[in-house]
């Protein structure tokens, strides 16, 4: 039997910005929206091109994307201009993207106190902007804002919206549950309606996460006729968030009822990859991932009772409702490192490290990773140090060069224009082929004049080296104290458009972002097969 295809929609470079605590760089939505594309999303909302300075920027500079649809989200036009001449509009029409999703009224109650122009006024702006859209050869969207609360008020007015959008050209409205507050038995009932009215093939699902029901009310609009489906890695949005994808995307693909009816865009392969793609996600915003989240969770698949432990030695269906290799999670357990040992097999095939299953050094690589985990070490958004951590491991990391020591100093004094200002800077002695260098670099910081020292003078390396970059600088806390334990985060590019992270673990923070540090510039030479030291 054929499988009806559903949609997935990212929204976390738009909703997911809007979260409390959340302030998602260029660099940061570049690395985002990759890891998505890679994933199998179908569309990825980039944001609001004109809105703020970061949407335009990345915008105007947007990810190549391999799989995905870029979007870009925008307003219907304003009413009392046409929508030729509409600055905000424009914005989103001159983005250079391959859809555009304007939010537009559905509730005549907003329609009258908000916008303050007649309901025939709203549908005529909803018409138009679909069909500016459309004429730009862009995909055309429409966000019924309210759309639940709108339809409970005056149905026939909420379904005209809908109607004026696709009558413009829209391949898709979108059911938006923007407060939050609608249930699932209510989402399921108008859903189907509204599909008898324009067509399941159209529809969208937009759910907030007020009542803890953001997931719940997704599925019931699938099974009611959404074949669109919005929400954010993580659940991230404002207030309590949006519909979590992070769940919603195993549970279409796993569960029975949805698994055997619906098809989504994500391979198998990629199913197996959620649990890094939430950790990278977590590490990205520099916060603790929920040890407790369905599916990707450490504590998921967790099994700390005594009488659980044994009976899922004997079967793991008693108490694991999928296995959790499947979203490329690990089960639990004191007795056993079996799980982990086949995860981290995973992730070597992933690298491209070739390794037999029974080599002895996969256990001992195994014993290290997780006592470096329990250091604070944080593998999932450092995949470059996890690399070299594996290769080195199996002895397959070439020495290029060795660092003697480093010393680093920072002084505040006044410039000769009379500013109060910082000035730091770093020594490096480096042996490069047997040559000892002694290396002198200055920066807007320790690091910076850590990396430019290092990266001053390191003999026949530095060529490889001229196209090396930091774009990212991430720091975190794990202990508290003034002797904390700190977690450095380093992300680096090149001239190829290649980008790596690695981190680095130290109660100085200066040792762990040196340590970063170096495992980028050794990554570098290693992916570019720079030879060997001669000593």
């Amino acid at each position: 039997m054929s499988r009806e295809r559903l949609y997935l929609f990212d929204t976390t470079l738009r909703d997911g910005a809007q979260t409390q605590g959340v302030d998602f760089s260029v660099e940061d939505k570049h690395q985002i929206a990759k890891v998505l594309d890679d994933l199998g999303i179908d569309y990825i909302e980039g944001g609001w091109p004109g809105a703020n300075p970061t949407d335009t920027t990345f915008f105007n500079a947007p990810p190549t994307l391999a799989n995905a649809k870029l979007v870009a989200f925008g307003m219907t036009k304003r009413p009392g201009r046409s929508a030729s001449n509409d600055p905000g509009l424009a914005s989103v029409l001159d983005a250079k993207v391959q859809a555009c999703c304007l939010v537009g009224k559905a509730w005549d109650f907003h329609v009258n106190v908000a916008l303050e122009v007649p309901l025939d006024d709203n549908l005529d702006a909803i018409a138009e902007s679909m069909a500016a859209v459309a004429q730009r050869a862009r995909e055309p969207m429409l966000d019924a804002e309210h759309f639940f609360d709108g339809y409970k008020a005056n149905p026939a007015y909420a379904l005209s919206c809908l109607k004026a959008a696709i009558d413009g050209g829209a391949r898709w409205v979108v059911l938006c549950d923007t407060n939050g507050g609608t249930l699932p038995h209510e989402i399921g009932a108008i859903v189907a309606q509204v599909a008898k009215s324009v067509g399941s093939e159209r529809i969208g699902i937009h759910t907030h996460n007020d009542t803890e029901n953001a997931v719940a009310n997704t599925l019931a609009a699938v099974m009611a006729g959404a074949r669109q489906i919005q929400g954010t890695l993580n659940g991230l949005g404002e207030r309590c968030g949006n519909a979590n994808l992070v769940s919603l995307i195993p549970t279409l693909m796993l569960k029975p009822g949805f698994a055997e009816r619906f098809e989504i865009g994500i391979a198998p392969s990629k199913l197996k990859t959620m649990t890094h793609v939430s950790r990278l996600l977590d590490e990205i915003l520099n916060r603790a991932p929920n040890r407790h989240a369905a599916y990707v969770g450490a504590s998921a698949f967790a099994h700390k009772g005594g009488l659980h432990a044994s009976a899922v030695m004997k079967d793991p269906r008693t108490y694991e409702h999928v296995p959790p290799e499947k979203i490329g999670n690990t089960r639990k357990i004191p007795v056993s490192d079996q799980a982990g040992r086949s995860n981290l097999l995973g992730r070597l095939v992933e690298l491209g490290i070739d390794v037999d299953s029974k080599d002895q050094r996969v256990s001992a690589l195994l014993d290290q990773i997780k006592e470096r985990e329990f250091l604070g070490y944080a593998f999932d958004g450092a995949e470059a140090s996890l690399d070299l951590l594996a290769r080195r491991a199996l002895g397959k990391v070439p020495t290029y060069f060795k660092v003697e020591g480093f010393r680093v100093s920072v002084e505040r004094r006044f410039n000769a224009l009379g500013q109060e200002v910082s000035v730091s800077e770093a020594v490096v002695k480096v042996e490069v082929d047997g040559e000892r260098l002694m290396n002198v670099g200055e920066g807007n910081g320790p690091v910076n004049a850590l990396d430019n020292a290092l990266r001053k003078d390191l003999g026949r390396y530095s060529n490889w080296l001229e196209d090396l970059k930091l774009v990212d600088y991430k720091v975190r806390i794990l202990t508290a104290g003034t002797e904390a334990v700190t977690r450095v985060m380093i992300e680096s590019a090149d001239g190829k458009g290649n980008r790596w992270s690695t981190v680095g673990v130290s109660p100085n923070i200066v040792d762990a972002s040196f340590e970063a540090l170096i495992d980028s510039i050794t990554y570098k030479l290693l992916r570019d097969g720079a030879p060997p030291s001669r000593a």
